[in-house]
Parts: structure tokens; sequence; C-alpha cells
């Protein structure tokens, strides 16, 4: 509606009015259009469009063609500014192309004389630690000329969480909580990743700190829109008045994408609980939920598109591949880093995020 306002308008072929398409069509999940919007104005050979469209693949997993876009615009003499740096480091790291996104933050200072900010550092640490190379984040993180602030520590945090290394993320953690005492992501990512790692005491005291501090973990929530409606989904979601259809519209997929090989991540629940109650509690996170709600009220073969204020986790990605095969529909996740496009039992990210 907003580009067929442009379009009436007269405004659409301007500059400023596709940067600003491209960025609306790609945070709503829609990369095709990004792209056509993009390929009408780039040859304006202007610094936001190419910086606006490298972002943009960079969020949906397509880091190979931001990268190769990043290259073109190089070679058109287009010059990059700091934004578009950090979407191309960014780019880097959703697909673990640590030696280039090396070259690309000493090209950007050597070549481009772009002094470094906090985004760019963290993005640096998000890059090392998301490959597993935990200890040269910590040593990245040394060299710093400023001091690390929140979005520095919690990339290395959540590094610690995907590989498991209790040490290191609690030095994370401490680190942080001196900037933002009542962080409740900080809190709660330790403890899973002490509970992960079997250290259940450890977790268990930091669970019961964060309850005597009155510090709450943040809910996820997960919504989607159908015609002009926005339909909100939390967690064991009772208020919706398609609830018991909802659930079993899960239920019988939960059955069929089991026959398909799906093996529930019961582990990730983080209770004493029988394995059936743990698949019940996995069954019905909220992205799930939203997912069963979509399939129900829009047309076969349409692609759904599902936000979410968290990331999603583990069982919820892999159930969400088995899922898009089982109905044979793209689907599209935007959680709280990036955007997850299913389609056919693959993710666009490759299982690296």
């Amino acid at each position: 509606q907003i580009h067929a306002v442009a379009i009436r308008s007269g405004a659409a072929p301007s500059v400023s009015i596709g940067n600003a398409l491209i960025t609306m069509y790609s945070k709503a999940g829609s990369i095709d259009n990004a792209r056509r919007v993009f390929n009408l104005i780039c040859w304006y050979r202007d610094t936001v469009s190419w910086t606006s469209m490298i972002i943009a693949l960079a969020q949906h997993g397509l880091g190979e063609e931001a990268i190769e876009l990043f290259e073109k615009m190089l070679t058109f003499g287009i010059n990059p500014d700091h934004i578009t740096y950090v979407g191309v480091l960014c780019a880097c790291t959703h697909v673990g192309l640590v030696e280039k996104g090396w070259n690309y933050y000493n090209m950007m200072q050597n070549i481009h004389k772009i002094e470094p900010t906090p985004s760019h550092y963290a993005s640096m640490i998000d890059l090392l630690g998301r490959a597993g190379l935990l200890q040269e984040a910590q040593d990245f993180i040394k060299t710093m000329p400023i001091e690390p602030d929140v979005i520095a520590w919690g990339s290395l945090l959540a590094s610690c969480e995907v590989h498991k290394n209790p040490e290191l993320a609690k030095f994370a953690a401490e680190r942080l909580l001196l900037i933002e005492p009542n962080n409740s992501g900080a809190l709660s990512i330790l403890a899973n990743v002490y509970s992960a790692c079997g250290k259940r005491e450890e977790a268990a005291k930091i669970r019961k700190s964060m309850k005597h501090k009155g510090v709450k973990k943040d809910q996820g929530f997960s919504w989607l829109q159908i015609r002009s409606e926005v339909h909100v989904f939390g967690v064991e979601d009772a208020l919706h008045p398609q609830r018991d259809a909802i659930f079993a519209m899960m239920a019988k997929i939960w059955v069929e994408i089991k026959k398909m090989g799906f093996v529930p991540e019961t582990a990730a629940v983080l209770h004493d609980l029988d394995e059936e109650v743990k698949e019940q509690i996995l069954r019905h996170h909220s992205e799930k939920l939203a997912i069963a709600f979509g399939l129900m009220n829009t047309p076969e073969n349409t692609t759904l598109r599902i936000m979410k204020n968290l990331q999603v986790c583990n069982d919820c990605h892999t159930a969400v591949k088995f899922i898009s095969k089982l109905v044979g529909r793209e689907i599209i996740v935007r959680d709280a880093t990036r955007f997850h496009r299913f389609k056919n039992g693959t993710c666009s990210c490759r299982d690296y995020w």
C-alpha cells in the first residue's frame, strides 16, 4: 500500500523514497521486493541505496550476495561509509567468513580512513565468537581503544552460550552487569550456559538471585498479520479465541514431523519434568503456535511471515525446517537478530546463527 501511494504520487522513482522502500520491504521479510526496488535505483550510485541493500541481504542470511554487492559497489567507485561497513561485517558474521571480515575491518581503516565505532567492534566480536574463536574475541576486546559496551559484552556472552563456555560466559556476564546490573538477558543466558554444561547448582543460584532481586526474564512473543489484523502469541498462550484449534493443529503437526525424523530437544527445557511434559512445553513455544495459526488461516502455497521479539531457540529452528517440508510452504521467521527463511526442510542461515 505504501509503495502504491508512492507510485501514484509520482515519488517512487526518487532515490530517497527508493531507499525507504528497500528498508521497508526488507524489514517486512520480502527481500525479493527489496531487490526489485534496488535494481530500479542502483544506477544513481547513491551510497545509502547500496548500503541499504547490503544490510538487507545480510539480515536475510544472504552474506555472500551482500559481499558480492559490496565488491561491485567498490568497482563502481561508490564510497562506503561507516554504516556500509557495519552491514558488510554483519554479512561476514552470518555466514562465518572470519578472514574476509578481518580484511574488510582493516580495509575500512587503512583504505577508506573510517575509524571503528562501537558497532564495528561489536560486529567483530560477534564474528569471532560465533565462529568459536572465543579466545580471539576476548583478545580483540583487550585491544579496543574504548571500553566495551553492553552490545559488545552481549555478543561475547551469546557466543559463549552457543559454544558452551561457562568460564568465559561468567566473565562476560559480570562485565555486562557492571554496566547494566539488572540486565535480565545476561543473567538468563549465564544460567542457561551453566545448565547446558551440567552446572545446575550454579544455574539455580542465578535464578534464585533473579527472583530475589525482582529481575524478570524477558517473555517471548511471536506475531503475524493476516489481512489487517495482528495476532500475538506467547508461550502456552491461553487467551487466543482459537486456542483449542491451534493446540490441536500443533499436536497433529508434532506427530507428523516426528515421523519425518524430528527429535525434540527436551534437554533445553531446564526443569525436572517428564519427557512428555517437556515436549508439550516445546510444542507450545510462541513461534510454533503462530505458525499453526497461520497455516489454519491462510491460503495454501502462500508464504507465512512470523515476527519474534527474542532469538529463536534450537528446537523451534529445527522444528520449523521440518514443518516447511511437511506443508510445502515457505516460512519466514524474523527474530531479534536476523531473518530465517525456511523452505523444503532447509533454512537460509544454513544452521549457522
